[in-house]
């Protein structure tokens, strides 16, 4: 499952312009997966503290966090596609704000 999802990504950052290899976007793909990673951390960091009567704060703003620009999910738990962030508005987020 994750071979053929890294398999995609890679496809998809080779046909950027400017790249001619993987160590090209290596970078922004680790980048990428860090903040997938963090994303889910934090989330199991806020379950525990709630369990507990306590607070936890984010180490990323909401702007940043993967389910606002990647994965925005409605009340029931699905993929809100309507905010996801997709073709020109993704390139210029991921461009301008999220990776410099």
């Amino acid at each position: 499952m994750f071979e053929a999802a890294f398999r995609n990504l890679d496809d998809t950052l080779r046909k950027d312009a400017g790249c001619s290899n993987e160590l090209d976007y290596i970078e922004a793909k680790s980048w990428l997966l860090f903040l997938k990673y963090l994303n889910d951390f934090e989330g199991d960091k806020i379950s525990a503290a709630k369990l507990n009567g306590e607070t936890y704060t984010r180490l990323v703003n909401d702007e940043f966090k993967w389910t606002t620009w990647a994965a925005p999910k409605t009340a029931d738990g699905k993929i809100d596609y309507n905010k996801a962030l997709t073709g020109e508005d993704l390139k210029e987020f991921i461009d301008n704000k999220l990776i410099k």
